[in-house]
């Protein structure tokens, strides 16, 4: 029988009895988790849960980066009926308090001394009774998380066991603040059934089982990755934990895993590191031969083919193979999601022989609404909707989708549920299309789509995404909404242009000075030049607003999931947008 709830799922990773659900690191080691140990760690801080009168509907939030206490918090909650609230390490205080204030959170579990004290300076503008640290210090302003877990049971809990089987597909499982792009965050409330049918489909046609290892490093406060981490587990797969992106370098040399889940930002990541470590004629003549030879190779590879030929396998030994060897060198399945990829990005891989299953959805959508596999994929397309998803496009070509994945409601928001839905399809705010295979796109969102004054509509998403596979360019937003025409803010790709600087005898004392330099701004003339080639005429970047400053999920230009918040950077530069297009007469970009 199929799981009903995530605690059938849960019950399911612990009666598989695996030696190695989990692996964590302890000083330079990697120690795993067996079934056993995860259900006494899960069991214990339940029973604490319920001893500090938490019942079926409370809220507990969950402020941690990812770890094995954090998937722990999680299942003890749902075991109880709690309603898990997870909220971004990354968030400021206000941010933070916002999120407990709203949701009503009366226990928050906190992972290091930093984010209590974090909450300890907003306590008193929220409903907080108890708070629990994850980590192993002494405070007597919280609950010490690992004695919790050492007092789970040497075997099973039968009243828990109860208890948790109790849940139904109707009870509620969390509510995930969405991040924001367009403004105040809103609290999605998914089910277990949502969230549940959503993890036993978004994976057909991937053979996944108990061997396979994947870093868990997307912030678990996403639903994506803690979709991901759930399907995973419940394919028997073994997690490994990251806490912090910087570190994951490293920890995939170690972990060397099998299964590489990742955002379209650490795609492009990697892609400019490989560009950037390309110097020398020799290398780039390597490089540009090795990148041909996977160009005419492509078609097998997005089929799941190997190829055979003498110049791809000297192609793969010469090249390809260094830039999986980054990745631990075991990685046989590829996911991207929370984001578009990029049609050109997706090739660059694809001709390196790396196929990406990207894939689609919302956090409403629980998430996944499609998904390219093994045994159907399509290039530039999102994949095909899960078999349980149905998905229909409007007449303003606005992407409706409905099933069971879809969200109940937003938390306190009578109103916007309502806007959310049309005749009981949910608006995703996404424009795109089905082809004839049953292949969904998505074009950009609604909402960031541009008119000119001239009626012309651009999405900017697809230029962007052409002007970052520059290695020198760090970010892109596409600027003309009731402008006559489209123009560009680069924030450069500042340790790479400041070395190109130093090459070519440019004198600067500040990132100021290095943007205003005569010869930088003729430099990424030149790059926004060259994608403008690929535009319609109403499309191409007329002007270029280059910044000296780097976009951050810490300065709120970016959400914690890394994507742009237009309205956040074009309040920034207002003053200088308006200059660009005042100045737009004398100064064009061919």
């Amino acid at each position: 029988m199929n799981p009903q709830t995530l605690n059938d799922i849960f019950f399911a990773i612990v009666e598989r009895r695996q030696d190695r659900v989990m692996l964590v690191r302890e000083g330079s080691e990697w120690v795993p988790v067996s079934s056993q140990e995860f259900y006494r760690d899960v069991a214990g801080v339940a029973r604490a849960f319920s001893q500090w009168g938490l019942v079926k509907g409370d809220r507990l939030a969950i402020l941690s980066e990812n770890r094995l206490e954090w998937a722990v918090t999680d299942f003890a909650s749902l075991l109880l009926g709690l309603a898990v609230v997870p909220i971004y390490s990354t968030l400021t205080a206000q941010q933070t308090a916002y999120i407990l204030r709203d949701s009503g959170a009366s226990v928050v579990v906190v992972s290091t001394e930093k984010q209590l004290e974090k909450v300890l300076s907003i306590k008193d503008q929220t409903a907080i009774e108890k708070i629990v640290l994850m980590d192993p210090a002494e405070t007597p302003d919280a609950v010490h998380m690992q004695r919790l877990m050492h007092k789970g049971p040497a075997g099973r809990d039968p009243e828990l066991d109860a208890r948790a089987h109790a849940i139904t597909p109707d009870d509620l499982a969390s509510i995930i603040y969405t991040s924001g792009t367009t403004g105040t965050s809103k609290g999605v409330q998914l089910t277990h059934g949502n969230l549940t049918s959503n993890v036993l489909n978004s994976l057909h046609g991937f053979e996944l089982h108990p061997g396979h290892v994947s870093v868990s490093f997307l912030p678990l406060s996403h639903v994506t990755a803690r979709h991901a981490d759930i399907a995973l587990l419940h394919h028997g797969v073994t997690l490994a934990y990251c806490s912090f992106l910087e570190e994951l370098p490293q920890v995939l040399l170690e972990v060397r895993p099998t299964i590489f889940v990742a955002v379209p930002r650490v795609y492009e990541k990697i892609y400019g590191q490989v560009e950037q470590k390309v110097k020398g004629l020799a290398k780039k003549t390597i490089y540009r031969w090795a990148l041909s030879v996977g160009r005419a190779h492509c078609p097998k590879i997005l089929a799941g083919v190997e190829p055979a030929s003498l110049a791809w396998k000297l192609a793969h030994k010469l090249v390809f193979s260094q830039v999986r060897a980054r990745m631990g060198g075991r990685v046989e399945i590829f996911v991207s999601g929370g984001a578009p990829l990029g049609k050109e990005l997706a090739a660059w891989y694809a001709s390196i022989g790396i196929r990406i299953h990207e894939g689609y959805g919302l956090t409403e959508t629980s998430p996944v609404i499609a998904i390219n596999t093994p045994r159907a994929h399509k290039m530039g397309t999102v994949g095909r909707p899960l078999p349980n998803v149905e998905v229909q496009i409007a007449h303003d070509l606005e992407i409706l989708v409905r099933g069971p994945s879809i969200f109940r409601a937003y938390w306190n928001r009578p109103e916007e549920t309502r806007d959310a839905f049309v005749d009981g399809w949910f608006k995703t705010g996404d424009i795109g299309n089905l082809d004839e295979d049953g292949f969904l796109s998505v074009t950009d969102r609604k909402k960031d789509m541009l008119k000119t004054s001239g009626g012309k509509f651009i999405a900017p998403q697809p230029v962007e995404n052409s002007l970052k596979l520059n290695a020198l360019i760090g970010t892109a937003v596409v600027l003309g909404d009731r402008r006559k025409f489209a123009s560009v803010i680069i924030s450069p790709a500042f340790p790479l242009l400041e070395e190109w600087a130093r090459a070519n005898h440019i004198l600067f004392s500040s990132r100021e000075e290095l943007v205003d330099h005569p010869k930088v701004k003729a430099l990424y003339q030149g790059i926004v030049g060259e994608v403008n080639r690929g535009l319609a005429r109403y499309e191409t970047l007329k002007k270029i607003l280059l910044v000296p400053d780097e976009f951050t999920a810490s300065d709120g230009t970016l959400t914690p999931t890394l994507k742009l918040r237009r309205r956040a950077i074009e309040a920034r530069y207002r003053k200088q947008i308006d200059e660009l297009y005042r100045e737009a007469e004398t100064s064009v970009v061919a």
